[in-house]
């Protein structure tokens, strides 16, 4: 079944920094310039090297570490009868993984962490196993597609360098068949899931910056010419730069320029902003009461993970973060499901988020309908220019500094093909 898409769901997504939509919104921007700025530089062949390496390289991005780990849960997993859904981070505390067992949504997924409890060795080191393979998995495809590539504008250029000499008796002898691009390509319990490690490990976002991290030193390292070493440098340099980091720092900015002038804090999710029962719980009182509950409830790590996933606990500070996918829910139920990893210091956070807004309202003067008509359009402003600045950035800004490097050096012309082109006129 589809899930239901809203203008809320549309803005959360937008505005999730651990979400893979909008890089892959970003990447798109950006590998649509740059093939067009080669393009533009007046080479055909450098436009379609630019085409295989921009679009490969981000199908490969997007869905390698995804459509490994599936493969990897479909084989490793399967053949050790443990539940890949199961998120290893809820074994770090007994007594929550214990809850988590006897709140299971069914007995299904009950049994299933049953079994990861008594396997716990194996389970979390097939869980490393399967962040490792997949990620040097990805890697690895990138390199038979660089293979690929490399392999594929040596022939073009030479196909047409011959053609230019009308010479095809030479051409068929020079020659090199498509298909050795991708022949070259193949000639315990004491496992811990905390720190750096494990943000890498469970975090989609982070996990791609290993592949890229891969891919970026390949680039470099393995540039044609300094013209091509100059491109990558402006190019991995803005992806990093708008790709990774900038996003979070303007939507921090953008924040606290609301809270600052507007006196409005725009950090919930655009799905908890946009609902209206999060805003019929100013009126009625109901959010400074759950807003209590959950305080009351917070007496330590394990009491607070009951009150979160205890389907019998009505409270609209859970009800809203299970709405922001802080606490993951069944579809077909809307009942926890406690396979899923719950990061109390976000949920605690969150509580807190909740009452700031409260307070902000209480002392703004305005009434319920102002306040968050205002509110709603300081978040979709935010999100709005925080994107549209990294794909700005991505899609125009940065394959116009390549363009301009390249005129400014005097050298607009595909240093490649002049390679080529040079080495096989030695030949000849």
């Amino acid at each position: 079944m589809i899930p239901k898409i809203s203008s809320s769901t549309i803005y959360s997504t937008l505005g999730n920094n651990s979400s893979l939509v909008p890089l892959a919104i970003k990447d798109i921007a950006n590998s649509c310039g740059l093939t067009t700025a080669s393009y533009l530089a007046g080479d055909k062949v450098e436009g379609k090297d630019r085409f295989i390496d921009e679009f490969g390289t981000q199908a490969i991005w997007l869905w390698g570490i995804p459509t490994y780990k599936a493969i990897l849960d479909k084989t490793l997993f399967k053949a050790s009868n443990l539940d890949p859904e199961v998120d290893a981070r809820i074994l770090k505390d007994k007594n929550i993984a214990e809850l988590a067992k006897n709140f299971a949504p069914t007995e299904e997924i009950k049994n299933s962490i049953e079994n990861v409890l008594a396997k716990q060795g194996k389970f979390k080191a097939l869980t490393v196993t399967k962040f490792i393979a997949s990620t040097a998995l990805t890697a690895l495809t990138y390199f038979g597609l660089t293979k690929f590539r490399h392999h594929y504008t040596e022939n073009r250029i030479k196909k047409d360098y011959f053609k230019k000499q009308k010479a095809q008796e030479e051409y068929k002898n020079e020659n090199i068949p498509f298909s050795s691009a991708f022949s070259n390509v193949h000639n315990s319990k004491n496992i811990s899931f905390t720190g750096g490690i494990q943000d890498f490990m469970f975090d989609p976002v982070k996990n791609l910056m290993l592949v890229d991290a891969t891919i970026t030193g390949e680039r470099l390292t393995h540039s044609r010419n300094p013209q091509d070493f100059m491109g990558y440098v402006i190019k991995e340099g803005s992806f990093w730069a708008f790709m990774y980091f900038a996003g979070p720092m303007i939507a921090k900015a953008l924040e606290k320029h609301s809270e600052k002038v507007f006196k409005k804090s725009i950090d919930l999710d655009a799905r908890v902003i946009e609902s209206e029962e999060f805003k019929n719980a100013f009126k009625n009182g109901t959010l400074k009461e759950c807003i209590e509950a959950f305080k009351l409830a917070d007496k330590s790590d394990s009491e607070i993970y009951k009150f979160a996933v205890d389907s019998g606990n009505k409270n609209l500070v859970i009800d809203m973060a299970k709405k922001s996918d802080i606490i993951s829910i069944m579809r077909d139920s809307g009942k926890v499901d406690t396979r899923k990893y719950i990061n109390l210091d976000d949920l605690r956070g969150f509580s807190k988020k909740m009452e700031k807004l409260l307070s902000q309202y209480e002392n703004s003067g305005e009434d319920l309908d102002t306040f968050f008509k205002s509110l709603r359009k300081l978040k979709r402003g935010a999100v709005i220019k925080n994107i549209g600045s990294c794909i700005g950035a991505l899609g125009i800004l940065a394959p116009a500094i390549m363009l301009f490097m390249r005129k400014f050096n005097n050298n607009s012309d595909y240093q490649v093909k002049k390679d080529i082109e040079a080495e096989l006129a030695k030949i000849k």
